[in-house]
């Protein structure tokens, strides 16, 4: 389940579909990933075909991220079976 979120337009998205946060080209494909990581109670979870799922490092360390488009990605941790802190991010 979402728990809590890092980035404000992802949550608002997430809670009322409102795209005003987040790249309109976006929404299709966010919708599937938030439906996907909702459902997660593991990283394992997302590590489903064309997601591109990959553990993050530095301080990003214990988080995870899936591909939204060429250089977005959608990253998030696990707290037991709960997704936390998800954020959306341009971090090329």
């Amino acid at each position: 389940m979402l728990m809590s979120y890092r980035h404000k337009g992802i949550k608002q998205f997430a809670e009322t579909g409102s795209k005003a946060g987040i790249r309109p080209e976006h929404a299709t494909r966010l919708g599937r990933l938030l439906s996907a990581l909702d459902a997660a109670t593991c990283p394992a979870n997302m590590s489903a075909p064309g997601y591109a799922l990959h553990s993050l490092r530095g301080e990003l360390e214990g988080h995870w991220a899936v591909r939204v488009s060429v250089n977005w990605r959608l990253t998030f941790a696990f707290e037991g079976e709960d997704a936390i802190l998800v954020d959306y991010k341009d971090y090329h």
